[in-house]
């Protein structure tokens, strides 16, 4: 059964809302004075239970809660974020195609934009739509188990759920798209054909061995969060896409390298011909290395943009000391700020840091990840 976020209660949505507010006017100063936008704010919550933000207010806090993401590296072009305000939608198959608009857009020919697209809120009379996937773009699993499955095993769950409900599956590649699975208000969840001139992707080869290509491994472009819910002053934003740049570290270190995703460091320790019979020959580390170097070499090739952890760790410090300059602390939680690889070799392993809440951020509210591996979807 579902877990169900508990609504905030008026008096709840009023502290979050004046708060955020007063931020909004602080940071904007064209805005003016916000008291009467407050008093609007309190009238238009006696009235309806909640509030509607501005264009304005939705793309600064949009912004914000990405700044205030504890979890993310690459916060420095925060106020970059591009803002498409599609709150009017509700229902799954406008939604969908929405977000494969969004794609195509933060594509932008490889040159990628960060970009999050806003359904419609939270309201006191009903829940907002939401999307079930975890990323816009997903790649199927066909088996149950990391040893024997054929594409991604994280989502072998989903893959068999949407079989089960009709999908005829992709053509039994490594790398066959997956639907994405939406859910409007007052509907139960549908999947989607993801369109294949939505996605592009990347084919994955090494500087030094051609012979990587026989593999077909390759990745797509655009990381595209798609079930975390935008939290701004108060009104939850359940379904809001959002994306920023890879840094090759997630596709080398983790997605292609995790013994519970593509598992591929005992392939390329063997391409390499090093010695797997021992941990103290380090193949892992090598073959770690090497794979992270051919994601890096494939997305400079194709020309898709992309960050190595090295240049990203020291923009996460130059974004620190700019936000401190301007009097606002920020939070960061170590576990994901340190990249995978050559923790020790970059300057955001040497400190601490305050990993601080926000009532402007992105959240995952509870069942989201249930639902990401399709639990309760057939």
């Amino acid at each position: 059964m579902e877990i169900l976020q508990q609504r905030p209660t008026t008096a709840q949505v009023w502290e979050a809302a004046e708060e955020f507010i007063r931020l909004f006017h602080r940071e904007n100063p064209q805005a003016g004075d916000p008291r009467a936008r407050l008093a609007a704010v309190r009238d238009e919550l006696a009235d309806t239970g909640s509030y509607r933000h501005t264009p304005q207010e939705l793309v600064h806090g949009a912004r914000v809660a990405w700044r205030n993401s504890n979890r993310c590296i690459g916060r420095l072009y925060w106020n970059s974020l591009r803002v498409r305000d599609r709150r009017e939608l509700t229902e799954a198959d406008e939604i969908a195609a929405e977000c494969f608009e969004h794609l195509r857009d933060a594509t932008n020919g490889g040159r990628v934009r960060p970009t999050i697209t806003v359904f419609a809120p939270d309201t006191p009379d009903r829940p907002g739509p939401l999307i079930w996937s975890e990323q816009l773009v997903r790649y199927a699993g066909y088996g149950d188990h990391h040893s024997v499955t054929v594409g991604d095993a994280r989502n072998a769950p989903l893959t068999s759920a949407l079989l089960g409900l009709g999908w005829a599956g992709g053509p039994g590649t490594p790398f066959d798209l997956l639907p994405l699975v939406v859910q409007g208000v007052d509907d139960k969840p549908r999947w989607f054909d993801t369109p294949a001139d939505a996605v592009l992707e990347v084919p994955i080869v090494h500087p030094d061995d051609p012979g990587w290509a026989q593999w077909g491994l390759r990745w797509h472009a655009v990381p595209a969060i798609s079930n975390m819910c935008l939290e701004i002053g108060g009104v939850h934003y359940r379904a809001a896409p959002f994306n920023g740049w890879y840094m090759g570290t997630e596709i080398g270190a983790r997605n292609l390298a995790d013994t519970d995703r593509y598992n591929l460091l005992p392939a390329v320790a063997r391409r390499l011909g090093l010695d797997t019979a021992s941990d103290r020959s380090l193949w892992k580390d090598r073959a770690l290395v090497e794979l992270n170097r051919a994601v890096l070499h494939s997305f400079d090739r194709a020309g898709v943009t992309i960050a190595d952890h090295h240049t990203e760790s020291r923009r996460f410090l130059s974004h620190m000391e700019r936000e401190e300059r301007k009097g606002r602390a920020v939070g960061a939680d170590w576990s994901w700020i340190v990249p995978p690889i050559s923790g020790s070799a970059t300057p955001v392993f040497h400190r601490t840091y305050d990993d601080r809440p926000s009532s402007t951020a992105y959240v995952h509210h509870p069942g989201a990840r249930e639902r990401a591996q399709g639990r309760n979807l057939v």
